[in-house]
């Protein structure tokens, strides 16, 4: 009888393993057959000639001539299915349980593991049920009284790594955090962080991990992990842009919608006092600070808002400026930039609102406005530095020629002597009359389209990837050549990281960013396609030091290594008139960046080989210019030779002067900014000091001090860096 032949063919050890290793395998030959088993050749040969002869009698399984390989048969297929029945239900001595992703308990089925396979990693049906198989076999044979979604994700995910299917199992990773992670993060508590900021990291590290999974070329987000490269707000790389600049123009104009997660928000029409025109301002800053990873910018803050001064007085009008400058420091956790500066090129333009007439009608309300800004300012620093929003202040030719600008400037420069708050853009030259800065060093030239406004209003900086170049010179052992060779490879993957994000912002923008996408008369406010894809680089000094051995400073050798290497970075990116895209390189303060790429520079290479900024515990890279003033003279050629190399950077570059513990007079900062825009032509500067602020005195103290000179304490301190 055929069923008694085909339960004694089964009945076999051997023989069963035969059948699974068909089953899991497909067709194999009779060596590879005996090489799973573990038989030897020699020893074994006629044993396992007999059990095979045994499974062909009993139809299990057949042999193909022509491949000269054994396979299952439909009757061998049906045997294999009911063995792991039955050793499934010897296992299973309760129901086992499974806590899903939907947060509900299922009875566990393996055929959901193939449905899974199938829809999220594209295994082949066939392929998936082996696997599926395989997991459940696993799963039951653990005896857990509970199962998770999680752990048979990671089970499967072991299997296909077994089988060599590492593709398959990139697209079945799944994302999140680990528990410890979690419970660490929400344990130490910070005073400083809030409920919606917990919700938001834990967002944002889940948004990273699917970026780097599923977004992001293998060699790109390799490059990312490894350290080579640092992508800026990974977490929403496809998301947001990384930096706006605002026209209030548009705004005062077509007023304000209200935001498509909250329509029951009313309409915000189109001011017609200062106090309405701010508020919109403050209302376009909160939508837009929701659709904006990092800095905005108010361009011509002064001039635009200057034609809703008419016919009030400067008590009203410094009153409605402070409330705005509170509420922004208070509710928008982003940086705010307010520029300030009367550029002659507006003076012809159709003033925006309902005063009418041109921009330079309005020269004396442009100048009052920045000046009560700045009153504003000094006011609310006296106790505790006021450091967002953040000012621009530009100097133009007629800037150092007019008495009330000049004014102005002092008023700035007291500002900056105290807590090194504004930030200077030198405009003196005529080709750079409707350059945008922003304080995080990014420079926005109209040298795209060759049009101002489309340009370098209503766009942005679209995002920032930091090349790691000390990496380089490690890899490349002295070679100078094939530094240059990985420098090019390295900027090959950032630009190709930035067109992912364009691409990404650009398909899903309507979606996402509704506000900045949003269209009056077919008009889109932000124009992504004038945003500036942006190169950073970081550890020029330390990378031309580490092949030269000599100090950049002190020496040629190194300067020419490392003028070569901006050449070649600018070699790379596409000349002007011939750009699709507007790829563009800086060297801009990357915190973040600039320490986490030297950290693993130091865990892969060792402290002793890496050169970096900073200490063991907290090294960095250089990312910008850093002059120290109370070395002025020493520090002349330093400025030298980094205005050499960093002028280049059409991208971005700031200059920090560090104004250390001494106290500077408003006068002699403002006659040195004379002389540095002037005669050493620095294009953007900012004087900065550490401030530390008692909160029992209430008052501020320059440098970085460990206890308060006045009250004695220690726990009340809080020391402000801009800059590390």
């Amino acid at each position: 009888m055929r069923g008694i032949r085909v339960l004694k063919a089964v009945s076999s050890a051997v023989r069963l393993n035969i059948l699974s290793a068909l089953f899991d395998h497909g067709p194999l030959s009779y060596t590879e057959l005996m090489s799973l088993l573990k038989m030897n050749p020699s020893r074994d040969a006629g044993r396992f000639a007999y059990h095979l002869k045994f499974l062909l009698k009993a139809g299990l399984i057949e042999a193909d001539v022509e491949s000269k390989k054994y396979r299952l048969t439909d009757l061998g297929k049906m045997v294999i299915d009911v063995a792991e029945e039955i050793e499934k239900r010897s296992l299973r001595a309760q129901r086992i349980l499974v806590r899903t992703s939907r947060f509900t308990l299922e009875e566990f089925d393996a055929t959901k593991i193939a449905n899974s396979l199938i829809k999220e990693a594209g295994v082949p049906p066939e392929l998936a049920q082996k696997i599926a198989k395989e997991a459940e076999k696993r799963l039951l044979k653990a005896r857990t009284r509970y199962l998770t979604a999680p752990l048979i994700r990671e089970v499967v995910n072991g299997i296909l790594i077994e089988k060599g299917l590492e593709e398959h199992r990139h697209k079945l990773t799944r994302l999140g955090m680990p528990v410890h992670d979690v419970s660490a993060y929400l344990l130490k508590g910070k005073a400083s962080v809030d409920a919606s900021s917990v919700c938001e990291e834990f967002g944002r590290n889940v948004l990273e991990e699917y970026t780097l999974l599923n977004v992001l070329p293998r060699d790109i987000a390799d490059a990312y992990l490894s350290g080579e490269i640092h992508l800026h707000g990974l977490g929403s790389w496809v998301l947001k842009p990384r930096e706006v600049i605002h026209d209030l123009r548009f705004f005062i104009k077509n007023g304000l919608s209200p935001s498509p997660a909250n329509i029951s928000q009313p309409f915000i029409k189109p001011p017609r006092s200062l106090n309405s025109a701010l508020n919109l301002t403050f209302n376009a800053l909160l939508q837009a600070s929701k659709e904006t990873d990092g800095t905005q910018v108010l361009e011509y803050f002064n001039v635009f808002l200057a034609p809703f001064l008419k016919g009030l007085d400067t008590v009203t009008i410094k009153e409605v400026l402070k409330l705005f400058i509170i509420s922004v420091s208070h509710h928008l956790n982003a940086s705010i930039n307010l520029e300030l500066t009367v550029p002659k090129f507006l003076a012809d333009k159709p003033a925006v609102g309902s005063a009418g007439g041109c921009y330079g009608d309005f020269l004396d309300e442009s100048q009052l406005l920045a000046s009560l800004v700045l009153d504003v300012f000094e006011e609310e620093s006296l106790e505790k530095p006021l450091l967002n929003p953040r000012l621009i202040v530009k100097i133009r030719p007629e800037t150092l020629t007019n008495d009330k600008a000049a004014n102005i400037l002092v008023k700035a420069h007291f500002l900056a002597s105290e807590g090194g708050i504004p930030y200077f853009a030198n405009l003196l030259d005529g080709d750079e009359q409707f350059s945008v800065f922003s304080s995080s060093g990014g420079i926005l030239k109209a040298d795209f389209k060759e049009d101002w406004e489309i340009d370098t209003v209503r766009t942005g900086i679209l995002g920032l990837v930091t090349v790691n170049l000390p990496r380089m010179a490690y890899e490349c052992g002295g070679d100078k050549e094939k530094l240059l060779a990985l420098l090019r490879e390295r900027l090959e993957m950032a630009a190709r990281a930035l067109e992912i994000k364009h691409k990404a912002l650009k398909q899903r923008g309507k979606v996402f960013l509704p506000f900045l996408t949003h269209s009056v008369n077919g008009d889109q406010y932000f124009r992504v396609e004038s945003a500036a894809h942006l190169i950073n680089l970081v550890g020029l000094k330390e990378a031309s030091e580490a092949i030269s051995g000599k100090n950049l400073y002190e020496d040629e050798s190194p300067q020419r290594l490392a003028s070569e290497i901006v050449e070649k970075v600018l070699e790379f990116m596409p000349k002007s008139g011939r750009r699709e895209r507007r790829l563009l390189p800086s060297a801009m303060p990357c915190t973040d960046a600039s320490q986490r790429l030297a950290k693993q520079d130091i865990e892969r290479f060792g402290v002793a080989r890496v050169r970096f900024l900073g200490t063991r515990e907290k090294p960095h890279y250089s990312a910008y210019s850093q002059i120290n003033l109370q070395n002025w003279e020493n520090q002349l050629r330093i400025l030298a030779v980094e205005k050499e190399l960093y002028a280049p950077l059409i991208g971005g570059n700031l200059t920090i002067l560090e104004l250390g513990e001494v106290a500077y007079t408003p006068e002699t900062l403002f006659s040195l900014t004379r002389k540095l825009v002037e005669s050493y032509k620095l294009k953007f500067f900012t004087y900065n000091r550490n401030l530390t602020y008692c909160s029992q005195c209430r008052k501020t103290w320059f440098g970085t001090l460990q206890k308060c000179p006045m009250c004695g304490s220690v726990g009340t301190l809080t020391v402000f860096t801009r800059f590390q």
